[in-house]
């Protein structure tokens, strides 16, 4: 018989409802003595049976890519500390340099690093292959390691997916997905009398409209910058009615549809965006829009949090959140996820379990979600209508559950994504120069063939 669990207390704000900040002693949280199976603030329940305290001393180092997860765990980190008396530090890279960086130790057999947070879409099969992480599976059926309501089938099956290796092993825990929505200016489009669009030739139209080079601002703006610009083209791709893989493993992104898609990306990012756009990731992207430069805006959906932030954007209440305009041949929505594991190497693997089921806990979810800056793998934080009315951008909210119905993995899942991104990544780039995208496609495509071969035989 499964137990129940009761959801953490609430206060009523201007804001919504929020997940109530109040302290719960150590033996009220270990022996489950208080009557309403209250929670603690690490969302989990009263009864479990976990020895939070059996690791008290320790320190773990934790290396995070740079963004809202990293900025979630750190607002909130004192309080799993003052739960274990485990001593936390961590450090928040830009996503590009992290990856590089884990790489880099993890093949040394010596992290820095005892907690790593993961791109799924890059590193899964590189991490797997490797056999860099620790598997987890031990871990979650130790009742002294897992409080009851962490269980499997809380993660959605895409986080499990991207968790699990081929053998069933849990090699991480599922953090965060990321669907790719579009953002917009409401002030910008009302003063140029422009609808919302909702397929991507209404969008390149809206754009041209709402494009005004004397007056600095831009109808479009997006990843340019190589190797990070496939997550925006995916978009295009998709709706093209692109797939990576044909049914042998051969890649398929110098077809027609990848063709079409390059040519409305050129289009996008050449007539209608900011000035130096090719070398823009989303850093640069966001401060485009954040200074109301530019009308249109389409990448993860956690970054809600600084665009209605009154001391980082100039758009704040002006900001709407929609899906992804529909193409041709469908409309979903680019798919990434994010997730949290140790390294096989580590010499504090339990103590750095009981961080990571801090990380993905359901408080800590909730206030992730809450705050606009990701969406939970985990249904029950997801589902639950407490939680959700806790969400102050309501509209950025429906983006994330309509998002979630078109979802679609936004990169091929093979060992070498990461040459696949560059060596793709730079064909696109190349065509923002004025470079042919069919010359440019086929030749990434014939550079990339044999790499992907190779990592498939290996």
């Amino acid at each position: 018989m499964e137990r129940s669990l009761v959801s953490p207390q609430r206060i009523e704000s201007k804001g919504g409802t929020k997940v109530a900040d109040h302290k719960i002693s150590r033996r009220t949280l270990l022996t489950g003595t208080a009557a309403a199976g209250a929670l603690s603030l690490t969302g989990l329940p009263a009864r479990a049976e976990v020895n939070w305290k059996k690791y008290a001393g320790t320190k773990l180092e934790v290396i995070l890519a740079k963004g809202p997860r990293g900025d979630n765990l750190q607002k909130y980190v004192k309080e799993f500390t003052e739960l274990t008396g485990i001593q936390v530090e961590s450090e928040q890279i830009p996503e590009q340099q992290q990856r590089q960086k884990c790489v880099i130790e993890l093949t040394s057999g010596r992290p820095s690093f005892d907690v790593v947070h993961i791109s799924y879409h890059v590193q899964k099969r590189q991490f797997e292959k490797a056999g860099w992480l620790a598997d987890m599976t031990p871990f979650m059926k130790d009742p002294t390691l897992t409080a009851p309501d962490l269980v499997e089938s809380d993660f959605s099956a895409a986080g499990l997916q991207y968790a699990k290796n081929d053998k069933g092993q849990m090699l991480s825990l599922p953090w965060s997905v990321d669907y790719f929505i579009l953002y917009y200016n409401k002030e910008l489009f009302q003063k140029k009398g422009v609808a919302v669009p909702k397929t991507l030739d209404e969008m390149l139209a809206a754009a041209e409209k709402l494009t005004d080079a004397k007056e600095g601002t831009f109808g479009f703006v997006g990843r340019g910058l190589r190797n990070a610009n496939m997550t925006l083209w995916t978009n295009f791709f998709l709706n093209y009615g692109g797939e990576f893989l044909d049914a042998k493993g051969n890649i398929l992104t110098d077809g027609p549809e990848a063709i079409e898609a390059t040519k409305l990306y050129q289009a996008l990012l050449t007539k209608v965006a900011p000035p130096g756009v090719a070398g823009f990731n989303w850093m640069e992207s966001m401060a485009s829009f954040t200074q109301g430069r530019s009308a249109m805006w389409i990448d993860g959906v956690g970054w809600a949090p600084p665009l209605e932030d009154p001391a980082a954007s100039r758009v704040v209440g002006k900001v709407g959140y929609t899906v992804v305009p529909a193409g041709p041949k469908g409309q979903y929505s680019a798919t990434y996820g994010d997730g949290i594991g140790i390294p096989a190497a580590s010499k504090n693997k339990e103590a750095a379990y009981l961080l990571c089921q801090w990380i993905v806990s359901k408080q800590q979810g909730a206030r992730l979600l809450q705050a606009g800056g990701g969406v939970p793998f985990r249904s029950s934080i997801l589902n639950d209508a407490e939680v959700q009315k806790g969400v102050k951008t309501k509209e950025w909210l429906q983006s994330v559950i309509d998002s979630g119905k078109i979802s679609k993995l936004g990169l091929p899942v093979v060992i070498p994504v990461a040459e696949f991104r560059d060596i793709v990544g730079a064909a696109i780039t190349a065509t923002l120069s004025g470079a042919d995208p069919a010359t440019e496609l086929k030749k990434a495509n014939d550079q990339f063939r044999p790499i992907l071969e190779r990592s498939e035989k290996a």
